[in-house]
């Protein structure tokens, strides 16, 4: 069956959504192009890409706008959702039904075998991280997701976390000595946090249940418990019983290899020493 043409006069994104409101607005003021650009400072012809949605506005501009039409922050509020908009558009697929689920636990039982995980990576860390076979942009929409979710840390009730990192994990040297230096000092802050519990899986420990590899269990106070499993294809959300059972137990085997949490702050100082 042929997919309905789009309404042209409908917005179909928040950059065009702007300049939708720019021209309407400009237009309810009685100024042309010209009269608006010399005004604001800019070209007609920028004005005319902004709003035919060619091109998405700065921050100064939507605040410009505001101050122009006195608009108490509409515009800026609307340059703030075309930002939001960039960073879910760039995120894997099934993703941002794990970011809404996740701000919503009460508890979580992380294993990461391969990096650090994602709550615990400094910004520089998390772009070394995410930047492969992504633009430079891509990647600093993504860091800033990672960061907004991480403010789950700091609310007022956060989630218990119980954190369990292979130690191959925090060896691996990404981004070179000085980043991995202030990242194992950030892992040792959070671990010193009331509502984390931090543990290390020693490299000497062999074969254990953590090798096929990471997940993430979350547990909510009304809502049955849920695992995230990453991979190259996007987030996958697992809620079936069973699976989550056996994903609970898992975790279980992997805790049981892992060092206590005492120790395990020891090994991060003494390997924060050796930076």
């Amino acid at each position: 069956m042929p997919r309905r043409p789009r309404d042209p006069d409908v917005p179909s994104s928040p950059v065009e959504y702007f300049g939708v409101e720019l021209r309407a607005y400009r237009e309810a003021a009685g100024m042309s192009r010209p009269q608006l650009a010399e005004r604001l400072g800019y070209t007609p012809q920028w004005i005319g890409q902004l709003e035919s949605g060619k091109y998405g506005p700065s921050e100064d501009f939507a605040r410009d706008c505001d101050t122009c039409f006195q608009t108490n922050g509409t515009f800026h509020r609307l340059w703030e959702w075309i930002q939001r908009f960039g960073r879910l558009a760039v995120l894997p697929p099934g993703f941002p039904d794990f970011i809404e689920r996740e701000a919503e636990a009460a508890g979580m039982h992380i294993f990461e075998t391969m990096v650090i995980t994602g709550l615990f990576q400094t910004p520089e860390y998390a772009y070394e991280v995410l930047r492969e076979g992504r633009t430079a942009e891509e990647a600093e929409q993504l860091v800033a997701t990672r960061m907004e979710r991480q403010a789950i840390l700091k609310r007022k009730n956060p989630p218990h976390l119980v954190v369990i990192l292979d130690e191959g994990a925090i060896r691996r040297p990404i981004g070179g000595r000085e980043m991995m230096k202030a990242q194992v000092q950030h892992l040792i802050d959070l671990a010193s946090l009331h509502h984390i519990t931090l543990q290390i899986v020693p490299a000497d420990r062999g074969s254990y249940a953590g090798l096929p590899g990471a997940f993430m269990v979350l547990s909510f106070a009304q809502d049955p418990d849920i695992v995230h499993v990453g991979g190259y294809l996007g987030a996958q959300l697992i809620d079936h019983i069973d699976a989550v059972r056996t994903f609970g137990i898992q975790f279980d085997l992997i805790r049981g290899a892992a060092m206590s949490a005492g120790d395990s702050l020891k090994l991060l100082r003494t390997i924060l020493e050796s930076q």
